[in-house]
């Protein structure tokens, strides 16, 4: 997997002086910023310009929520699609399935309906490929969203660092289009490749993402007319917008917020934060001690949503087979952390008698 290493497009300010990583100014990712979106400069901007189109798409949805049909329950039903279903759909395919190959779909029908459960709002290649190199190099100098490169570094990372390398030899493309291929979605030649400097072709792009929208549009129309449409379709928006800040925060801002019998893995500064893992299953620590798992709610207060839908997808016969390690993180982790603490009280209940 050292491909990986040089998978990614570096921005013009580089991952790395020297031997550690370059921590550019807010000017500097900015100017990148803008100048990765410039699809008049190159064509093979097209895909990370694609990836803020769909926000700036959805955004009058969002003030139109508020603005013109805004009420509390349909306040309270945007919130619940944009941070529980679309959220846990994006643990479940985008997180557990597309990167991680936690369970294999038995065919393309139900492949098809796992990919277009919600609204389609971010690209399988901006997403995956970069997800693999986090994980190959969690918190060091190339990591496209190092939590050290600071909030507005993560934040436009899919713009600045995620987009796949544009000099890839006909070899090293075969390697990367790899990570993507049992998404389900076409694949560039290496000449379209060469063309576009994409795993993804931008009219096939195109037509999936409108035909997602066309469907799920007319589809809560007719569940509750235009305020039950233009509501979701807005709250879809926030979604879109507040998953870019998660890595951010579920790496601790930088600061080593773990805490003791609640996140065993020491590696990285990843923790296990209440809201994500409640909401979409992301028990962030968990996840990045077993990263290739269908679930990351391992103790009996970690709910996972996510989990629960392979398990009901894998019941209804649409998913041949998964990887769960939560027998390994018990016996490994949480049985002797109990047993360590059991010892320590008495310890110092014999100190005491």
């Amino acid at each position: 997997m050292a491909f990986l290493n040089r998978v990614l497009d570096p921005p013009s300010y580089g991952f790395i002086r020297g031997d550690r990583l370059y921590v550019p100014t807010s000017s500097e990712i900015f100017r990148e910023f803008f100048t990765r979106l410039n699809i008049l400069k190159s064509r093979k901007n097209w895909l990370p310009f694609f990836g803020w189109a769909i926000i700036l798409c959805f955004a009058p949805f969002f003030f139109l929520s508020f603005f013109r049909y805004f009420s509390w329950p349909l306040f309270v039903l945007g919130f619940i699609y944009s941070m529980v279903i679309l959220g846990t759909h994006g643990t479940i395919y985008l997180h557990r399935y597309s990167t991680h190959h936690a369970f294999t779909i038995r065919n393309r029908f139900w492949l098809f309906i796992l990919r277009n459960l919600v609204v389609k709002l971010i690209p399988e290649e901006t997403y995956v490929v970069s997800h693999h190199v986090h994980h190959y190099i969690s918190e060091k100098p190339g990591d496209p969203y190092n939590v050290y490169g600071g909030w507005l570094y993560c934040f436009l990372a899919d713009v600045n660092h995620q987009s796949i390398a544009k000099n890839f030899s006909r070899e090293d493309y075969a390697k990367t289009a790899a990570l993507v291929r049992h998404t389900g979605m076409g694949l560039n030649s290496y000449e379209q490749y060469q063309k576009w400097g994409s795993i993804a072709h931008p009219a096939r792009t195109v037509f999936q993402f409108l035909s997602n929208w066309i469907f799920w549009f007319g589809a809560f129309y007719l569940m509750g007319g235009m305020p039950l449409a233009v509501t979701l379709f807005g709250w879809s928006a926030v979604w879109a917008v507040g998953v870019r800040t998660f890595n951010y925060d579920g790496h601790g801002g930088g600061k080593d917020k773990r805490k003791e019998g609640i996140d065993f893995n020491r590696e990285d500064l990843s923790i296990n934060q209440v809201w994500p893992g409640m909401v979409t299953g992301e028990w962030h620590n968990n996840h990045h001690l077993y990263p290739n798992g269908i679930r990351a709610g391992f103790l009996p207060y970690q709910w996972d949503y996510a989990w629960l839908f392979i398990r009901f997808y894998q019941w209804i016969g649409a998913v041949d087979s998964t990887r769960d390690y939560k027998d390994q993180f018990l016996a490994k982790y949480y049985e002797p952390y109990l047993k360590q603490k059991e010892s320590a009280k008495a310890a110092v209940r014999k100190a005491q008698a």
